[in-house]
């Protein structure tokens, strides 16, 4: 059970690379269900768990495209409380298909919300796409969850400071957290 949930929180984390955000949300009690087309990266991120202390804590590895994994898990009716998806600007899948994030998002975000429990507790995208405005992602995620849960939604530029006293951009992060 995650801490301070008072239940069992089950998490799908898509395009979820080596793990990091797995690895979080396994330490804080969570089931996770880890997905990315690479199967080099979830090796890694088998790999990073078992050295986190979490080679047997609830973690389903997958390696498949994300709409395909998601389209499947409407089928079975299999639900989530947190959905974290950390989108490339362009990639490819397993058999080769083709994501680009400007034509590709917005339709995964749709059906994603297909899968979100009668209770989620939030849902976050971070994307490290240059130009990528904030605005962009807190639209999104508004559009493709409003219509059926009550949100709040934020949204920041993500930026790396330099010894000059500057940020660089280097992307930004979304998060929508339900209420009720």
């Amino acid at each position: 059970m995650i801490r301070g949930a008072g239940r069992d929180i089950k998490v799908l984390n898509l395009f979820a690379y080596t793990g990091g955000a797995t690895i979080a949300a396994a330490s804080a009690g969570a089931s996770v269900t880890h997905v990315d087309a690479a199967p080099a990266m979830v090796d890694r991120a088998k790999q990073n768990a078992a050295s986190s202390g979490l080679a047997t804590a609830p973690i389903r590895y997958i390696v498949d495209d994300c709409l395909k994994f998601v389209n499947r898990e409407i089928r079975r009716g299999n639900r989530y409380d947190v959905v974290i998806m950390d989108p490339p600007s362009f990639g490819r899948g397993p058999d080769g298909e083709v994501w680009k994030l400007e034509n590709d998002l917005y339709p995964l975000l749709k059906r994603t919300v297909e899968v979100l429990s009668d209770k989620p507790l939030f849902f976050l995208i971070n994307s490290y796409t240059t130009g990528l405005q904030p605005t962009v992602i807190a639209d999104l995620l508004k559009l493709a969850l409003s219509k059926k849960y009550d949100v709040d939604v934020s949204a920041y530029e993500l930026a790396l400071p330099t010894d000059e006293g500057i940020e660089l951009p280097c992307g930004c992060s979304g998060v929508a957290t339900f209420k009720g």
